[in-house]
């Protein structure tokens, strides 16, 4: 159990990472959300304007139930949703019609609603949309509109939205290119702030290191799923078409990385305890150093989606010292931490091009 002024530094630790971490997910996600707020307003003016509905509320709410907050949007998930609340609150508002509200009403259409949805397609968000506009239209029955107008607005809102992520402008590097840079630097950081603790025998430096991180992973997880909805979007955007190969390669990257942080925080916790003791930490110090400094670089690559072939060096250099046999039989627990650093060497070696062949022959032999 740590002291209290332990306590309160790894909370302000964390206090900083999360506003760091929320500056950045509101930088990435400010353009979209703008975007869908417009599409937002168009697909409420055609349901005032030229559908003629009083209150077509419907029609903002599908767009922004199918677009979200995030840039890349894949077709797939836009279309399941869309599918999904025209489908519940077509239910809805027939059911509403037919055969009025209440308890038993709302179990009875989000039954048929959802099971309807599972019969058209597997796809899980169709069904969770489809259940839920069918409850809100039940629940709130007299909120204007008519059946025929809301089931109509929730169309328009789907077209919309459908509309959107097909034609959303800007490059869809950006954000996966963001994600990544931001991914590499907390890898990196946490690296440097392993070293620093090693180095003055700090059992606080090292338990930071390994709080930076644990706090990295939403990051690792985000690039990942915006990698993939990027790559999925630039099959029908025809002018990112010619960016697929390095949106290919960033989602390989965010799987790499996303492994050898998971590694290295094993290695940050192995290496918590020895922190105070006599160990003699030099080789691996230069070791994690090297490291650190390689992906530091490489994040500057991933920035601007140019050649790796620096980094790749600094990383084949860096490689070369991760040899336990250097420390003798002496320390197996040091040896064990060497042992360790040698697969996150190999993910970060195949992040920055290598193959994996090539980034295990760039270690020395055991």
């Amino acid at each position: 159990m740590g002291t209290p002024g332990s306590t309160w530094r790894l909370t302000r630790l964390r206090i900083r990472l999360r506003i760091r971490q929320g500056r950045g997910r509101v930088r990435a996600s400010a353009l979209p959300v703008l975007y869908a707020a417009l599409a937002g307003v168009i697909a409420y003016t055609i349901g005032s304007k030229v559908l003629g509905h009083e209150y077509p509320f419907f029609a903002p709410i599908g767009v922004w139930a199918c677009l979200g907050f995030t840039a890349n949007r894949r077709l797939r998930r836009v279309a399941e949703m869309a599918v999904g609340v025209a489908l519940g609150v077509g239910f809805g508002t027939f059911a509403v019609h037919f055969i009025g509200s209440g308890a038993w009403q709302i179990a009875l259409v989000m039954c048929i609603a959802v099971l309807a949805s599972r019969f058209i397609d597997g796809g899980v968000l169709l069904a969770t949309q489809a259940g839920t506009q069918s409850i809100v239209i039940v629940g709130l029955p007299h909120l204007g509109g008519g059946p025929v107008g809301r089931w109509s607005d929730a169309m328009v809102g789907g077209a919309i939205a459908l509309l959107a992520a097909a034609l959303m402008p800007g490059d869809l590097r950006r954000q996966p290119r963001a994600l990544g840079v931001a991914s590499m630097i907390e890898l990196s950081e946490m690296l440097a702030l392993l070293a620093k603790g090693l180095s003055t025998r700090s059992v606080d430096d090292v338990e930071d290191s390994l709080l930076r991180g644990r706090s990295a992973q939403r990051i690792l997880e985000d690039w990942l799923r915006v990698s993939i909805d990027a790559q999925e979007a630039s099959r029908v955007a025809a002018h990112a078409r010619k960016h697929r190969p390095e949106l290919i390669r960033l989602r390989r990257q965010a799987v790499l990385i996303d492994r050898a942080m998971r590694t290295l925080r094993v290695l940050a916790r192995r290496a918590m305890p020895m922190a105070e003791g006599d160990h003699d930490f030099t080789p691996l110090l230069e070791l994690i150093t090297r490291v650190s400094e390689a992906i530091a670089d490489l994040s500057n690559v991933i920035a601007r989606g140019g050649d790796s072939e620096g980094p790749r060096r600094a990383l084949r250099a860096a490689a070369a010292l991760a040899d336990p046999g250097q420390l003798g039989m002496g320390d197996w627990q040091v040896q064990s931490l060497m042992m360790l650093m040698r697969s996150p060497i190999v993910d970060v070696l195949e992040a920055a091009g290598c193959t994996e062949a090539e980034a295990h022959e760039a270690l020395p032999a055991l």
